[in-house]
């Protein structure tokens, strides 16, 4: 019984091992994601175009919930068991598992050079000299309407922000529609849709971002005060009880028609072109007074790297090859649009919500949340304490001022700029 159970076991081993093998044999590669809402379109179009060119090599795409993915991942690498390829998020969260070893070096693979350097700045090293992902695309905040509200009332899309509030004004008074379709019940809204939408028309985009970073401005300084003052004024137009009402909440009320406009990211195009009934428009984030140049968030969003435990890199990386093409980009911003491609090659969309947001990059400086790099590494974390001091601004139960001193003082318990 004993030879009989050793043998068991050691016949159990080799089956594993055996599997083991077999699953991470070449031309075969596993893609890790967040992006579980596009899984129909990696297996209908992604997938099998990349099949065209290397029909010998399979590829599964296998996404975790969003919320759920930074974790999930981890664990998967840390215990051996993550896909070939990874789906990275921009900045810190990435380039920490390049710093654990987890990730590659890609910075010469072919075709990296197709990609200027502020698109790659997100997965590569403070210093530049390394990059560890593939930049695949970026989304762009702006603000989404109902057509159809701004016909009744005899609107046209504001420029200003005297404008858009005397559009919502003119909203409210007709009270057809909610004004503004967001809610603060998740909080990450408030500050993605609203605090980083219209944030960079008043810090200056990149100038302003950069000096925070460099510890020459602070969250105390009339340009973010006033980023949240222009918030506090829109809880009255976002309809009873917003602050309870949940993204998907937000997402299923403009969808059904009941909303005029809907503080916007890129990537909700797709959902409400499956939805929506009604004709769409977006318009720019509206300037404050005296403002002449506009900005935009113009953010990027995710790109795919190499596990460094893959087992058959060969074949990823003519997979991750084939995402630095022109081929990939125009597929990639046509089947998901909102996803606007981060190569130097000009890309044709066809959606025309997607089309005209993307167009706002030739009237309009780009730059990025604020938040993403290096200034959430520590505790508390500002993308976080963003979150809520944003809420709290919409709901009423926190000042303007109170927002911007408590972002600052969490940042400079951790964070003093000359040890960046």
């Amino acid at each position: 019984m004993k030879i009989w159970n050793t043998w068991m076991r050691s016949g159990v081993a080799v089956l594993a091992l055996a599997a083991g093998l077999a699953a991470a044999q070449a031309g075969s590669l596993k893609i890790e994601s967040w992006r579980n809402d596009d899984a129909d379109i990696w297996n209908s179009k992604i997938i099998p175009a990349f099949n065209k060119h290397y029909p010998d090599i399979k590829v599964e795409f296998s996404p975790s919930a969003p919320k759920e993915y930074n974790a999930a991942l981890n664990a998967r690498l840390d215990g051996g068991a993550a896909g070939d390829l990874i789906a990275c998020r921009p900045f810190d969260a990435s380039l920490q598992l390049f710093q654990k070893h987890q990730l590659d070096d890609l910075t010469s693979l072919k075709g990296m050079d197709n990609f200027p350097e502020v698109a790659r700045a997100a997965w590569s090293t403070d210093d530049g000299k390394a990059t560890f992902c593939v930049p695949m695309a970026s989304v762009i905040h702006g603000f989404i309407y109902n057509k159809d509200a701004f016909k009744k009332i005899g609107a046209e899309e504001p420029k200003t922000v005297a404008e858009f509030h005397a559009l919502l004004d003119k909203l409210k008074a007709d009270g057809t529609y909610t004004p503004i379709v967001m809610g603060t019940a998740d909080q990450w809204e408030a500050a993605t849709m609203g605090f980083q939408n219209i944030g960079p028309n008043y810090w200056h985009g990149e100038q302003g971002r950069l000096a925070l970073i460099e510890g020459k401005e602070k969250f105390t300084d009339p340009q973010y005060v006033a980023v949240f003052k222009e918030l506090a004024s829109w809880g009255p137009y976002m309809g009873s009880g917003f602050q309870a009402q949940t993204y998907p909440d937000s997402q299923n009320l403009f969808s059904l028609g009941k909303g005029a406009i809907y503080p916007a990211g890129s990537w909700d195009i797709s959902t409400f072109r499956s939805q929506a009934k009604f004709p769409m428009g977006a318009f720019k984030p509206p300037l404050p007074e005296g403002s002449k140049d506009c900005y935009i968030s113009d953010h990027t969003d995710i790109a795919m790297g190499l596990n460094a435990a893959s087992k058959n890199k060969a074949d990823a990386e003519k997979f991750l090859e084939w995402l630095t093409t022109p081929e990939f980009a125009e597929l990639y911003a046509n089947a998901l649009p909102g996803f606007f491609p981060l190569s130097k090659t000009p890309v044709k969309i066809d959606d025309d919500l997607a089309a005209t947001m993307v167009g706002w990059r030739k009237e309009c400086h780009s730059t990025i949340r604020n938040s993403y790099q290096i200034l959430s590494r520590g505790t508390p974390n500002l993308e976080n304490e963003l979150w809520n001091v944003s809420a709290q601004v919409i709901n009423g139960t926190m000042t303007p001022e109170a927002a911007g001193q408590r972002l600052q003082e969490g940042l400079d318990k951790w964070y003093k700029p000359a040890a960046k």
